[in-house]
């Protein structure tokens, strides 16, 4: 039975060292490939079309409206997004072709096999993360704000067994180049949602966001790496409370 039609789509923004090795990985199963360029000052765009893609050129407003955009220009009937430093592994290709020939199914939770600074990490919470990430493109939608949007499907969703590789950072410098960017989102979009910074809550949470992800998630058993996940989800959470509270300093005065 014929493999049906299916679009890899990604958002991106100065990804030109990852993104061609996302885009070569989904070669030999998808048919088009819709990339949404969010304005990149380096190759990504080039990178892109020279690899065959179809680049949409659009400002970063929220990650939701970001991968709606995305979602509305694919054509084929199944649609899997990856980020750039996302890549299928060859086992999960052949299981993608295999279940999109007759499925009862309209969506699919994939795992995921996570790296921090070139190691995978086994633990830590991340040995057991999934993500929808293959759907019928007309039964689906994002949902969410600035950050931390989620996929809805309308139908039943499957898991898939075999993972997509995620080498989410390289070097500490290249953790807290993204980390400004991402905890300014979720700030903003907690002071919208009404949230209000509490010290209290604060100095409640803090030590058990660590505790949670170095011993309840076995974080000590990936060594050094391990701690610093901990560690730095620790300090992302203290960043991200202060710029709400330096949110409401600044509008609520």
């Amino acid at each position: 039975m014929k493999t049906p039609r299916i679009t890899l789509f990604i958002i991106a923004h100065n990804e030109e060292a990852k993104i061609a090795k996302c885009i070569l990985s989904a070669k030999g199963l998808v048919h088009e490939v819709v990339v949404v360029n969010g304005l990149s000052k380096d190759r990504t765009a080039a990178i892109c079309q020279e690899l065959g893609a179809q680049v949409f050129d659009r400002g970063f407003d929220g990650f939701t409206n970001q991968k709606n955009f995305a979602l509305s220009k694919v054509t084929s009937e199944w649609a899997l997004n990856l980020d750039a430093d996302e890549t299928l592994s060859p086992e999960l290709k052949e299981e993608i072709a295999h279940v999109t020939q007759n499925t009862e199914f309209d969506g699919f939770d994939i795992p995921f096999c996570n790296y921090f600074l070139g190691k995978k990490m086994r633990f830590s919470g991340l040995n057991k993360e999934k993500h929808l990430r293959l759907v019928r493109t007309q039964k689906a939608r994002y949902v969410g704000g600035l950050v931390h949007e989620g996929l809805e499907v309308k139908g039943k969703i499957g898991q898939l067994k075999k993972p997509i590789n995620h080498y989410s950072y390289d070097t500490i410098e290249t953790y807290f180049r993204k980390f400004n960017k991402y905890t300014s989102l979720a700030a903003e979009q907690m002071y919208q949602n009404g949230r209000r910074f509490s010290l209290c809550f604060l100095l409640v949470t803090l030590p058990f966001e660590f505790f949670k992800r170095y011993v309840l998630k076995w974080g000590i058993l990936d060594g050094m790496r391990g701690f610093l996940w901990a560690s730095f989800s620790t300090f992302y959470v203290l960043v991200k409370y202060a710029k709400l509270w330096q949110l409401q300093e600044q509008n609520e005065k």
